[in-house]
């Protein structure tokens, strides 16, 4: 379940060093890169260690992490996505022409299909919270589960930071046999630190303003706990004031869970809102749907912005999202929240 909470609230359960910029024309998705050749091994996000005779070829990875291999050449054989791949911002403007796609929906993974493709590796983010992989956390169908019996599975951390869940997978696509130094790797990296300047001028310069993470539902209103989502620690770090919720979930501390006639506990000034393809409708609508929304002043002045919910890989996904959330708060009012 992980937070992708709100998949099972409204279907009842129905960042890498590479770029991949707005468009994903700046990836690499050609040849996958030559194997490094001897033993391999690699530290999971679990902190095990997983070894292997000879560098795997024949790669199964959650969507994200697929991406991210694909910025560095190193093509999947299969992948699985938490939504359909024409929506999923981390596939959508890929190439997947030969990569067998394993499922479209959260918790459902066609195991059969990639017993059959002959994977010697499952790539899928490691979440702490949950002590599971992307995947194979506790409510996916027991069936689904299964593709952990058909290769190895590791996956870098969904820890404190997309910099550092970035650095990690270019290190996975380093033991592969990527190439990891190439011109435009290091261009996206630049690209991605003048957005974090940016970000950092902008932030400063709205020292009282607050923001909360945030995404309604048809039972609740779900507050993020940025303990729990590393690009809002991130946000943080660069001085972004994200509310940390006083009482998160103790079974599910990604969220703390307020009905809809506490919807207004907290009154920011900005509500970075859950961009997410499933959450199915807006600002406006939310409030025509539950008036209790407008509870919010931020909500009722219409001050909210997507927020890149738990799908960032890149350094290039992460300077667009940054250069979008820098003009918000260059735009918000630090006192609607008062």
């Amino acid at each position: 379940m992980r937070a992708w909470r709100p998949i099972l609230a409204v279907t009842a359960l129905s960042a890498v060093l590479a770029g991949l910029a707005g468009c994903g024309d700046d990836s690499d998705t050609g040849d996958t890169a030559a194997a490094a050749s001897g033993p391999w091994s690699f530290t999971d996000g679990s902190g095990q260690v997983v070894k292997a005779d000879k560098a795997p070829t024949r790669i199964i990875a959650h969507a994200g992490e697929a991406a991210a291999l694909l910025s560095f050449g190193i093509k999947p054989v299969g992948v699985y996505s938490d939504e359909p791949v024409k929506t999923d911002p981390n596939l959508k403007n890929l190439d997947l022409t030969g990569i067998e796609i394993l499922g479209e929906e959260w918790g459902k993974i066609d195991v059969e299909k990639a017993a059959a493709l002959r994977p010697d590796l499952i790539v899928g983010d490691w979440w702490p919270a949950e002590k599971a992989h992307s995947g194979m956390e506790e409510g996916v169908d027991e069936k689904s589960k299964k593709l952990a019996e058909l290769a190895p599975v590791v996956g870098v951390s969904q820890g404190k930071s997309i910099v550092a869940l970035a650095e990690g997978y270019e290190d996975l696509a380093e033991s592969l046999g990527a190439d990891v130094d190439s011109p435009q790797i290091a261009a996206n990296k630049k690209r991605f630190e003048e957005a974090v300047a940016k970000f950092k001028e902008a932030t400063a310069g709205k020292t009282g303003l607050t923001v909360a993470a945030m995404s309604p539902a048809d039972d609740k209103v779900y507050v993020a706990n940025p303990e729990y989502a590393p690009e809002l620690l991130d946000l943080q770090s660069w001085g972004l004031k994200v509310i940390n919720p006083a009482s998160p979930d103790p079974g599910f501390p990604y969220w703390e869970n307020l009905s809809w006639e506490n919807a207004d506990k907290y009154q920011p000034d900005l509500i970075l809102w859950d961009g997410r393809s499933f959450t199915p409708t807006a600002n406006a609508e939310w409030g025509k749907k539950q008036p209790t929304w407008f509870k919010i002043k931020a909500a009722k002045a219409g001050a909210a912005v997507s927020w890149p919910a738990f799908w960032l890989h890149t350094y290039g996904d992460f300077a667009n999202e940054l250069d979008k959330l820098t003009e918000a708060v260059k735009a918000a009012d630090p006192n609607v929240g008062n």
